[in-house]
């Protein structure tokens, strides 16, 4: 697993869903699914995403926005459209006044709107749950993205578009695929931006030195790495791997390893069959005392209070 996989790792072990949304002017839907990521791409027409804070932003055809969660927002044709419809955390579509909208709007296979042949449509990806690992590089993002047609040129899009509708076998896999790789390319053109301000670590992907490491330590995190193995992997001496490494990310490897692997561990206690015993095998830790001591000393709690509360 690499650090852009890593990225999706745990929400697309725990699902997503795609629709393609058909409006006709006016219509303005609120947004309170407290949903961890939402991938929005309009395909015709424009659409106003309004969050609670910070200002407006009109997305017109090949643009893409991701809205971070569980912060809510509205999506409508005008900036100061009055909500008249809301989507909850169970998902479910409802007026405000909580009558169920969700068969009432339905226009066919993964179609949702107010007209079927609206002028506005939205493909709209939605992930139900993040994962520790990916969390790394999504705090980074601010609580709105915005790719303007312009700088992001994507092949992805009319695809996705092209897919949506289909009700074939296999499809859903088909799908959740395509919205991974649209997520992670949506990540990694912001990023790219003059100015942008990615996480150390994602930018030290990018030295021939460091970038070996990290890749080392992410693919293979079990393997009973030491500054030395790692340097010799590298090619590098022991020192100048250690003086690059903290330098470039901003805190020496074997630090870097041990938060790698809490944030693995972390998401695979979410597992339902999975032991404390297990995970600390898979993340590279003898036996559960010692995943149990690594864990509460980075996140305070121990591995079973986090499975916990997570429930």
């Amino acid at each position: 697993m690499d650090a852009l996989a890593g990225l999706l790792d745990g929400p697309r072990a725990k699902g997503a869903f795609l629709l393609r949304m058909i409006m006709e002017p006016p219509w303005s839907v609120r947004i309170e699914d407290e949903a961890p990521i939402c991938l929005m791409c309009v395909t015709d027409g424009e659409a106003w995403i309004v969050p609670d804070t910070g200002a407006p932003v009109l997305l017109r055809p090949g643009d893409i926005a991701i809205a971070r969660g569980p912060e809510p927002y509205t999506v409508a044709d005008a900036p100061d459209a009055p909500p008249r419809a809301r989507i909850g955390p169970d998902g479910t579509c409802t007026t405000l006044s909580g009558e169920p909208l969700s068969q009432s709007m339905r226009l066919g296979v993964r179609t949702w709107g107010n007209a079927p042949d609206g002028s506005t449509t939205v493909l709209v990806g939605t992930y139900l749950m993040d994962g520790e690992v990916g969390r790394r590089l999504l705090d980074a993002l601010p609580g709105l993205v915005h790719l303007p047609a312009d700088v992001w040129n994507c092949p992805l899009m009319p695809f996705l578009d092209e897919e949506i509708s289909r009700d074939e076998p296999g499809q859903s896999v088909v799908l959740d695929r395509v919205l991974d790789l649209l997520l992670i390319a949506a990540v990694r053109a912001w990023f790219a931006r003059p100015g942008a301000e990615a996480p150390a670590w994602y930018r030290a992907m990018g030295d021939p030195v460091v970038g070996r490491a990290l890749r080392l330590l992410q693919n293979d995190p079990a393997h009973p790495w030491t500054v030395a193995s790692l340097a010799a992997k590298a090619g590098v001496s022991r020192a100048a791997l250690a003086r690059r490494f903290t330098a470039l990310v901003g805190e020496p490897p074997m630090a870097y390893l041990t938060g790698w692997r809490i944030a693995l561990a972390a998401d695979l206690l979410r597992e339902p069959d999975a032991t404390v015993e297990s995970v600390a095998r898979r993340v590279g830790y003898s036996g559960a005392f010692a995943l149990s001591a690594a864990f509460k000393r980075v996140r305070g709690i121990s591995p079973q209070e986090h499975r916990t509360a997570r429930q």
